[in-house]
């Protein structure tokens, strides 16, 4: 079958083994490009198998489902808790990075990585289910009521799926982004134009030094700073703000388990009830056999690419 691999600091589609052994098989329909996937790139992580960890398709038995790109050993402490993404393997247990992900033909996954969708939600929208729930999962570690203002921190695929689910739960949500397409964006998906007030939570989805001293410096006194950002590196908090202000500081990071169930399952349905979601993320659908040229695309936010999605 086919599948996307890193070659040479970038990608291409090489013909691959087809999956075997246990799991259940199935036909990819959609993979989203994230922003990790280009960032692994650059920065010549290195990538031993197959790419992608936003993906949907149809399951052996016909039923059309996302894929939970997480593979927990179901034992530890954090299993047990339903924190699975904190599992004691650590990064071991991701799809598209250390195994194999979805930006091929097809996959087989462990059955509790199967996300059925809600009637109503197509498989060639659902790579859109994963990025959902990152959002989903950083709203629920940071205790976001429908009550909140909300000023969200850059306008990529992230930043938008949490201003999302923000507006999902009812929130008043403000957007500050760089490039037009993204501000656009997130005009679409309700948010208001940011004002000189301080806002009760704060969400970081840019990743940078600047970003986090605007955030502390937007928050209310007592107020919340939200990461769903990834860092790789260190990072620098205005600390004396930070303190006088007595900002709680929440990092978030994949996605669980809470007492209402999988975050995946809630970001599976808030995309099936709010259906324009799809229409306003997706910007840019290519073939498989177009990777690379999809990879080049994603990478320019300035030409408006906001979620790239490969379809095999």
């Amino acid at each position: 079958m086919r599948g996307v691999r890193v070659c040479d600091g970038g990608v291409e589609v090489a013909e691959v083994p087809a999956p075997s052994g246990d799991g259940v098989r199935v036909r990819i329909v959609s993979a989203g490009i994230c922003g990790s996937d280009l960032h692994l790139l650059t920065a010549g992580f290195p990538i031993p198998g197959i790419l992608g960890h936003e993906m949907a398709g149809v399951a052996e038995d016909g039923t059309p489902v996302a894929i939970e790109p997480l593979a927990p050993c179901g034992g530890c402490p954090q299993c047990a808790t339903g924190d699975y993404h904190r599992c004691e393997r650590g990064p071991a247990i991701i799809m598209g990075s250390a195994l194999d992900g979805g930006m091929a033909d097809e996959m087989r996954v462990p059955e509790r990585c199967l996300v059925p969708l809600p009637a109503g939600l197509e498989p060639r929208d659902a790579c859109l289910v994963e990025p959902l729930a990152v959002g989903v999962h950083g709203l629920r570690r940071a205790g976001v009521r429908g009550d909140a203002k909300v000023l969200v921190i850059g306008g990529g695929s992230i930043g938008l799926c949490v201003l999302a689910a923000a507006r999902g739960v009812g929130c008043e949500v403000a957007l500050q982004a760089r490039h037009d397409a993204q501000r656009e964006a997130g005009a679409r998906l309700g948010a208001v134009e940011p004002d000189a007030g301080p806002y009760d939570v704060v969400i970081d989805a840019a990743g940078t030094a600047g970003a986090l001293a605007t955030a502390v410096e937007r928050c209310l006194p007592g107020g919340t700073l939200l990461s769903v950002a990834s860092y790789w590196d260190g990072l620098e908090l205005p600390g004396f703000d930070l303190c006088m202000k007595e900002v709680s500081v929440v990092p978030a990071s994949m996605y669980g388990r809470g007492p209402e169930g999988r975050d995946i399952d809630a970001a599976a349905e808030l995309l099936a009830r709010e259906s324009e979601i799809a229409g306003i993320l997706i910007t840019h659908r290519f073939p498989l056999d177009a990777a690379p040229e999809a990879f080049r695309v994603a990478g320019d936010r300035a030409a408006g690419a906001i979620k790239v999605v490969l379809e095999p």
